[in-house]
């Protein structure tokens, strides 16, 4: 029996091997558990993992017992181990969000998505850390600390689903779930050389997700692969009666997304390049350097660049456009009033009163209670999201664009005990579009024995992942920048 290649394995190999019985769930997953072992909190610590299903055995026997009776795959994500960030309810273990106030909560039912994988045949291998009440981007959590990164132990693994990013590099699981309100799914995918799906608001529910804003907030795929990305998506999206948003998602998807996986889907496309988020200062010439190099597989494989010289702004974005922070306390409260009437908590001044926090989050958390939904600032804000939304429309309009491109951080991921700037997530979390991030290439940096990941994100329409991902799915077969971290090499059998 051929050998099987665990290192970087894919959702099709691993049903490959189930079928040809040359692999088990079991056995699969007994490896990503001896590497949790083995990196997580020893070697170089990761230190991505809040909890380790309990039942992760008994549920993987289950589904080698279905292929043994059935002799086929119990749905498009049969066995396949998923690392779910730490603010989707799960019903069998607990829900933290990486706080200490909520340790111990184990709620009654799943989140809508994590319904949509189990049904599918996914098997949640472990919960993630992330920045607490995922409200930044460095992945430092009351409940387990700071996550780092692989690929440079002295740096953060952006956030906030950082410690998706960091196992699902570190090659532990194959699917990685994240949520995004501002950067949070594409700004650990450019951290950790993989690829980050953010999805059009309304195409995945929210319901069952510890919410940071609802005007903001969604959930996407982070994977080593384009291709696992997308066969993740299609099994994610859908209308759900609990997120009225996902109303507007109905008759959006109109086939498989797996049906765009075109190796030519580059060829024909016109790409803006969106010059404005790129940055002007000298810390910023090795993130331009990686992202110039990276924009001439477009050029080589049938695309057509066209420089945009629009200025939109990332600062005003982030001070005028989003109401992540003017949606936190309201939202989250709004989750935390459900809780039993026993918990130490039920609203955010509960969190802050009692010290369940890090102190890293304080002054987010404490920013927050000072806004208010409604109030004339944040319908300003509101009305600016409008006109941003109307501007990258007619900017796309005005030059024939299919989409365009851009470095998701203009600098490198910071370093630990420092604080994230210049990421450029906040266009499309802002304006509810979609776009994906994927690897570009790696910069060069003393504590990073293969440099650092750069992610460059790839912006569309509202709806239009089919397009960005015949783009994204193209530009990877064509340039394969994803490299393993040195810090978690294959395991001795």
């Amino acid at each position: 029996m051929e050998h099987f290649e665990f290192m970087e394995t894919t959702i099709s190999k691993v049903h490959q091997a189930y079928l040809e019985g040359s692999l088990t769930a079991v056995e699969l997953i007994k490896f990503y558990l001896h590497r949790i072992e083995a990196y997580d909190k020893k070697g170089p610590a990761i230190n991505s993992i809040i909890c380790v299903n309990p039942n992760i055995l008994e549920e993987a026997a289950a589904a080698d017992a279905y292929l043994k009776e059935h002799h086929a795959l119990q749905g498009p994500l049969h066995g396949i181990p998923v690392m779910l960030k730490d603010n989707f309810n799960t019903s069998d273990m607990p829900t933290t969000a990486g706080s200490i106030a909520l340790k111990g909560w184990v709620p009654p039912e799943n989140a809508f998505v994590v319904e949509k994988l189990k049904q599918a045949g996914a098997l949640i291998l472990a919960k993630t850390n992330l920045h607490e009440f995922a409200i930044w981007g460095e992945t430092i959590s009351s409940i387990l600390g700071q996550t780092v990164n692989p690929y440079d132990l002295t740096r953060t693994p952006g956030g906030s689903s950082g410690g998706t990013g960091a196992s699902i590099a570190a090659n532990i699981g194959i699917i990685g779930m994240g949520t995004d309100t501002i950067n949070s799914v594409r700004s650990p995918a450019s951290a950790n050389s993989l690829v980050g799906i953010r999805p059009t608001i309304g195409l995945v529910s929210r319901a069952g997700i510890i919410p940071y804003s609802l005007t903001q907030d969604t959930a996407g795929p982070i994977c080593r692969t384009v291709e696992d990305a997308v066969r993740t998506l299609d099994v994610i999206v859908g209308y759900d009666e609990k997120d009225a948003e996902t109303a507007w998602s109905v008759g959006q998807k109109r086939d498989s997304y797996i049906d765009h996986l075109q190796k030519d889907g580059m060829e024909g496309k016109r790409i803006g390049i969106l010059k404005s988020l790129f940055g002007k200062e000298k810390y910023n010439a090795s993130t331009n350097q990686v992202i110039e190099t990276a924009l001439q597989v477009f050029r080589d494989h049938g695309a057509t660049l066209v420089e945009v010289e629009n200025q939109i702004d990332q600062s005003y974005l982030n001070e005028e456009v989003s109401v992540h922070l003017d949606d936190f306390c309201h939202d989250l409260n709004s989750y935390l009033e459900t809780l039993p009437p026993r918990w130490p908590v039920h609203s955010m001044k509960d969190i802050l009163d009692k010290g369940l926090f890090h102190p890293f989050s304080e002054g987010n958390m404490r920013d927050a209670m000072t806004r208010q939904v409604g109030s004339p600032r944040y319908l300003e804000k509101m009305y600016n999201k409008i006109a941003v939304r109307r501007e990258v429309m007619k900017i796309m309009a005005d030059l024939h664009l299919d989409a365009m491109v851009y470095p998701h951080q203009q600098q490198l991921v910071c370093k630990i005990g420092s604080n994230q700037l210049q990421r450029n997530g906040v266009l499309c979390s802002s304006t509810g579009f979609p776009s994906i991030c994927v690897p570009a290439g790696f910069a060069p940096s003393p504590e990073a024995p293969i440099g650092v990941p750069v992610g460059m994100e790839i912006i569309g329409r509202p709806w239009s992942e089919p397009v960005l991902i015949e783009i994204a799915y193209s530009f990877e077969q064509h340039s394969h920048f994803r490299k393993m971290p040195v810090s978690t090499p294959a395991l001795e059998d």
